[in-house]
């Protein structure tokens, strides 16, 4: 059987396989298949991002909806996140984003979510593949002529995301004699985003909100934050914001133009909450990949840090098992469980904003918690085979993380998403941490080639 999600979802670069119009045509007969229960009309809510692409994926994923007996109601450009609560909401039985988050446009990906608003499981992934590989064999049944599904777009959508993410602002606060700058990636948030901060009080200076359908991400957005940083300080803005594509993702940047990461973010929200007495589960969950800093600041705090593989999914999977509310990745995937079922960068943007205006402090001074421990991440790209179980590959990390004991750490995972094998250290000594990852490095593009 073949697998097609990764950790999340499927993705891939358009008009290759896996993202062809017609693998999109059998997942949504898939999916639609697998959530097809009981006798009532079903619901499958789409949305997009505002790659090209999008246009053809969308198109493909109605009529394996439509075919299979399932009524699509389709959101046009709208953030990840708003698809995951619409589809809770709207009671629809799956819902689906088209998206490829922070790549760039030429790639795609389709992300799916249950009724409960949650990403699939590893056993519902697992089944739709299943059922993917059997349309062509006739194992998925067509809806009779009568029963075929109706396609519709509504128009409401936006305003509906946009209340919701301006309900998790507290009603005691606003935005008024605030400048933000905000910056939409030229993605999927390119309207709500600069719209729900406005309405809360802010002057807004939004950027990244023309796409045409090949610039998403180019230059703009949480990946490339220079644009942001450049226009926080010419333009005297108090703060700046950065979403990715589909606006799962949250970098800021403080009003001397400096980046603020995941890490601070998440210790920022973490700190106020805690506060507040709204802190559940002790502490947060994060990756690997966040700051030995980070944690060392909650433990100074009384609070822990529970540590995940890499991916907003696992992060999740650890929040709800173990009772926290609170958790992310240093990338700036940050969940609030309290209001969202995923990422979501304008909500978690808000709790942030909401400590800024209590604090009544420049956000340089708020969002500043520690001090990172010097950190290094190097990609490998490679093009086939498993470099990472050569022996002089084990070998030479063997013998890094003996070197690192007790004064850093090292994380080496290959790429869920691309032919990529990821090397990052951390450590107090910045010159021990870029030698270790440089030999490390060169032992696995050595066993790669």
């Amino acid at each position: 059987m073949a697998r097609y999600f990764g950790t999340d979802g499927i993705r891939g670069l358009t008009n290759a396989q896996p993202m062809t119009a017609r693998m999109a045509m059998k997942v949504g007969m898939a999916a639609g298949a697998y959530f097809l229960r009981g006798d009532h009309r079903h619901r499958v809510l789409i949305g997009k991002d505002t790659r090209l692409s999008g246009y053809m994926l969308e198109s493909a994923l109605v009529a394996g909806f439509t075919s299979v007996g399932m009524d699509v109601v389709m959101t046009g450009p709208l953030p990840t996140p708003a698809i995951a609560l619409l589809t809770q909401s709207m009671r629809a039985d799956i819902g689906v984003m088209i998206s490829a988050s922070h790549n760039p446009f030429e790639d795609n990906g389709i992300k799916l979510f249950g009724p409960d608003g949650y990403k699939l499981s590893d056993e519902a992934e697992t089944a739709i593949e299943d059922l993917i590989d059997g349309v062509d064999e006739g194992q998925v049944p067509l809806a009779p002529a009568a029963t075929i599904g109706r396609a519709r777009r509504i128009d409401d959508a936006q305003g509906r995301y946009i209340n919701s993410a301006k309900a998790t602002f507290p009603r005691d606060l606003r935005l008024d004699g605030m400048k933000i700058v905000i910056d939409c990636a030229n993605g999927a948030a390119y309207r709500v985003a600069p719209s729900a901060l406005w309405e809360l009080g802010a002057e807004v200076i939004a950027i990244g909100v023309t796409p045409d359908g090949t610039n998403i991400n180019d230059g703009v957005g949480s990946t490339a934050p220079q644009t942001l940083s450049d226009t926080v300080v010419a333009s005297g803005a108090d703060i700046g914001i950065a979403l990715d594509g589909d606006a799962d993702r949250l970098i800021v940047v403080d009003e001397a133009g400096k980046v603020v990461d995941g890490d601070q973010l998440m210790a920022t929200i973490a700190a106020g909450w805690a506060r507040q007495g709204r802190l559940v589960g002790g502490g947060l969950v994060a990756t690997v990949m966040s700051n030995l800093g980070l944690e060392r600041h909650l433990a100074a705090q009384g609070l822990g840090l529970v540590r995940t593989k890499v991916g907003d999914r696992h992060v999740l999977e650890a929040m709800r098992a173990r009772g926290f509310n609170l958790g992310g990745e240093q990338s700036g995937h940050i969940i609030l469980a309290d209001y969202a079922t995923t990422g979501d960068g304008l909500v978690a943007a808000l709790q942030v904003l909401a400590e800024i205006v209590r604090s009544g402090a420049p956000a340089s001074e708020v969002l500043h918690r520690f001090e990172p421990l010097p950190q290094l991440l190097k990609n490998v790209r490679f093009k086939g085979g498993r470099p990472l179980d050569a022996e002089p590959v084990k070998a030479v990390i063997a013998e890094a993380e003996a070197e690192l004991k007790g004064r850093g750490r090292l994380v080496i995972r290959p790429s869920g998403t691309e032919p990529v094998i990821r090397v990052m250290a951390e450590g107090d000594d910045p010159g021990q941490v870029e030698a270790v990852v440089d030999r490390i490095c060169d032992a696995v593009r050595q066993a790669a080639a």
